[in-house]
């Protein structure tokens, strides 16, 4: 993990985060590190003047659509890595040469407490996130005025993920949010821990009949319960059936609504997200409880690539290298159950492998799911299938946290053109692969923690076959979570 020779606060430490119960205490030393080193960088830009200020503006409060209703308020990822603050319409500045940290409040009319509460002054902001000075938003341009930088730093660049803009100019240090402090892994360590047992809990409660969006509310609740999770990482991933070859599947056309048949797959792609860091697992199991023989042989084809890649990681790795492996050992697995058939070499040549996983390996993984830094300058996508579809195309460094979420899916949009290509339907056995057409898909996915020597994993769920069978029976003779209602 990354380290900083300099001393924190032990005010930092005293001052915490938390949702109160059993969840993680969390110290806003995190941030207070986070800003040294991100001050440290600069001060080593040597195009970067001393006596600068690093300006950032926090999240807004939005309104669904054109009413008064409040959307829930999540803080933009950015100003929560710099500063910790929970509220909206906030903005935070740093002195470069001296680390002196400014937050400026909104100053709210009176009457906003008959509504929402308590309306807190300055110290109140100062004491709760350990930073130097508290001003309101309308004395920003005085107060920097008076701080006399000569140069100004806003964040500005593209999401490469999202080909969204931030709304301000780039500055280097920012990119320090890929390399993960010790602090920070604290917190994802406790993400994937509550998210991996919410996940063994819905494995349990799944039941034939059950509609998809049952085991998302189950997820939900228990992530909340549990760890204090009001946010998940993104939209709920629950695909039965054929829904399991839909990688993002959940959306608002297709909601999570299926009904889970007998001999279906469940493909449920869930994680829960405290103080604003995310974790991201796909756990796929048989929703009656048993794998199928060739259920088995293409879960396990996935295991496999997925154990090949854990123990390829370390510090100085390539990761499309770590893509490609995936996609030979799946391209060996399906030559074993009767899919494929010929050289592997020569499947790799024609990117067959992109065929049954378009999608990329992984991603680094944050204060947003799809973390920021994949593609820094300097480094370029790849394209080739496949591989244009991975986030990130650097070098592995300790510190990182990504996760490792290989997958084989039969989706009919990419088989038909496959059979169609003469370069690639020569490696194919048509009449075994028929079998699987509706299959659906399998991902298995976790979160680990690149180390000196390896990786870290964070994810905790049942893998293997059995393991995954075992759990089930756990929850075979428990009741249904919730009866339907009598049709009337």
């Amino acid at each position: 993990m990354a380290h900083l020779n300099t001393k924190l606060s032990m005010s930092a430490f005293r001052l915490s985060f938390s949702m109160g119960n059993e969840t993680l205490q969390v110290p806003m030393a995190v941030f207070s590190l986070n800003r040294r080193r991100l001050c440290q960088r600069l001060k080593d830009n040597v195009n970067v003047p001393k006596n600068g200020i690093v300006l950032l503006q926090g999240g807004e409060q939005s309104q669904r659509y054109c009413t008064d209703t409040d959307n829930v308020f999540r803080q933009e990822s950015f100003f929560h890595w710099t500063f910790g603050v929970t509220e909206a319409n906030i903005y935070g500045a740093i002195e470069v040469a001296s680390g002196k940290t400014h937050l400026f409040i909104p100053k709210l009319p009176e009457n906003y407490a008959v509504w929402m509460g308590t309306i807190h002054p300055p110290n109140f902001f100062k004491d709760k996130y350990g930073v130097d000075k508290v001003h309101y938003t309308c004395d920003i341009a005085q107060v920097l005025k008076s701080l006399k930088p000569n140069f100004l730093l806003t964040l500005h660049g593209l999401n490469t993920d999202s080909g969204h803009t931030t709304r301000e100019a780039a500055f280097d240090g920012i990119s320090d949010r890929v390399i993960k402090t010790d602090l920070e892994m604290e917190i994802l360590r406790y993400t994937n821990r509550i998210s991996s047992e919410a996940h063994k809990e819905v494995m349990k409660a799944v039941r034939v009949g059950m509609k998809e969006y049952e085991l998302e509310s189950l997820f939900e609740h228990y992530c909340y319960k549990r760890g204090g999770m009001r946010h998940t990482s993104y939209t709920c991933i629950c695909g039965s059936g054929i829904n399991s070859a839909v990688l993002h599947y959940g959306h608002a056309s297709a909601p999570n609504d299926k009904t889970i048949l007998d001999g279906d797959l469940c493909l449920f792609d869930m994680g829960g997200e405290y103080y604003c860091y995310g974790s991201d697992i796909t756990c796929t199991f048989p929703a009656n409880g048993q794998f199928t023989a060739d259920q088995r042989a293409i879960y396990e084809a996935v295991l496999r690539s997925s154990r090949a890649v854990m123990q390829a990681v370390r510090p100085g790795v390539a990761w499309p290298d770590m893509h490609r492996l995936a996609d030979r050992v799946h391209l060996e697995e399906l030559t074993k159950i009767g899919i494929l058939q010929g050289s592997v070499e020569n499947m790799m040549k024609v990117h067959l492998g992109a065929v049954f996983m378009p999608h990329g390996l992984g991603h680094f993984l944050g204060c947003d799911v799809h973390d920021v830094g994949g593609y820094p300058e300097g480094v370029d996508r790849i394209e080739e299938p496949g591989l244009r579809s991975l986030r990130t195309a650097r070098v592995l460094l300790e510190g990182m946290v990504l996760t490792i979420e290989p997958g084989i899916y039969f989706i009919q949009h990419l088989l038909d053109p496959a059979l169609a290509d003469p370069a690639q339907a020569c490696f194919i056995n048509a009449d075994i692969l028929g079998r699987f057409r509706g299959f659906g898909g399998v991902r298995i996915e976790d979160d680990i923690a690149v180390t000196t020597n390896g990786m870290e994993l964070l994810t905790c769920v049942p893998r293997s076959v059995e393991e995954v069978e075992a759990l089930m029976a756990e929850g075979a003779g428990s009741a249904k979570s919730f009866e339907p209602l009598d049709s009337q």
